[in-house]
């Protein structure tokens, strides 16, 4: 594990080398250590697929730099740690998409082998990122591996299931997007109005990173 300074206000670790289960684990125990014990002067942070990045107020902690050991060394024990596997949340989908049958056209396999291949794992939330609550889903079947479309539409409707490489995602807002649609679900996966009165909420957002997911035909 190492750190390197990002910009003026914030501090970037690398607790893993690739993406897989072994860097989710170590990810969920240092987050779990930021949220029990959140560093001095801290303002947010944000976990992705082998890093972790913490912003801090310069009012506070004038020199992140100096902190950054000592956080080091906590986030080196807290990545061991072994933490409990949580329910699955189960995400109804109506594989209807855009994109469906020019997907299992090109995979060669119908479009209900696409449904099945694509119901089948129990996916891990790794990171959430492009927009607000947007979950990065895997193990994708390598079988649904699919580049990214060529050109990305000018909008992709909130709720839209799709694949990107070598996962799967839910838009949770209208948005550009690039990802082959192979269907949509009526579940809010991002909802401003589950934040409270005081704003930004963590309730606003269904998944977090370290969730697990099971999609459900419907």
């Amino acid at each position: 594990m190492n750190w390197i300074p990002y910009g003026p206000h914030a501090l970037l670790f690398r607790f893993a080398d690739r993406v897989g289960e072994e860097a989710l684990a170590r990810q969920r125990g240092i987050v779990a250590e930021v949220e029990r014990h959140p560093p001095t002067g801290l303002v947010e942070f944000a976990p992705a697929f082998t890093t972790i990045l913490l912003e801090f107020d310069l009012k506070i902690v004038p020199e992140p730099k100096q902190v950054a050991d000592e956080l080091l060394e906590r986030f080196e024990t807290a990545a061991q740690a072994k933490l409990s596997v949580t329910p699955a949340k189960e995400i109804p989908v109506r594989y209807d998409g855009e994109d469906l049958e020019t997907l299992a056209t090109a995979k060669h396999i119908t479009v209900e082998e696409v449904c099945e291949l694509h119901c089948g794992p129990v996916y891990n939330v790794y990171m959430l990122g492009f927009s607000p609550g947007f979950p990065y889903l895997g193990d994708l079947n390598p079988r649904l591996h699919t580049p990214r479309l060529a050109s990305p539409r000018p909008k992709v409707r909130a709720g839209s299931v799709a694949l990107g490489g070598e996962h799967t995602g839910i838009y949770t807002v209208d948005s550009p997007g690039g990802w082959n649609i192979i269907g949509h679900t009526p579940l809010k996966i991002f909802d401003p109005s589950r934040g409270g009165p005081n704003g930004l909420d963590e309730s606003m957002f269904l998944l977090k990173p370290g969730d697990r997911v099971k999609f459900v035909q419907v």
